[in-house]
């Protein structure tokens, strides 16, 4: 059974401005993360040691939004640029699969340096 081909196509004027709006906001978003990793990185540099794991969990915690704000940016690309509805439908069944399954490892990682800093926390404090 074959599955029948759409005859809805997206005209080129609106894939070239939705391709532009997706560049233009991607722009926005590096300058934003940008400022925002400056603003970390000050945080940091002003921190005592004790603080560190903290630190890192705020920075993958970061790392990980950046991380799926661009796959999003990198679908809303491959979707403009879609031929047709089914194509549509499957480049956002991949990228759910994908975020899924990045989401797991990153929970993972999460949960394993929260256990990190709250033993070396409780080291830190048993030396006192």
């Amino acid at each position: 059974m074959t599955t029948p081909k759409s005859d809805f196509e997206i005209p080129e004027q609106m894939r070239e401005f939705a391709e532009k709006s997706v560049d233009q906001a991607r722009k926005a978003f590096d300058s934003f993360m940008d400022a925002t990793q400056k603003a970390v990185s000050r945080v940091e540099e002003q921190t005592s040691a004790a603080q560190s794991g903290s630190l890192d969990m705020n920075k993958k915690v970061l790392d990980y939004a950046e991380e799926h704000v661009d796959a999003a940016f990198q679908l809303a690309q491959k979707i403009v640029r879609a031929n047709d509805v089914q194509e549509i439908l499957k480049l956002q069944s991949d990228y759910l699969k994908t975020q899924m399954e990045a989401l797991g490892e990153q929970a993972r990682d999460l949960s394993d340096s929260a256990a990190r800093t709250a033993g070396d926390v409780g080291r830190k404090g048993s030396e006192s």
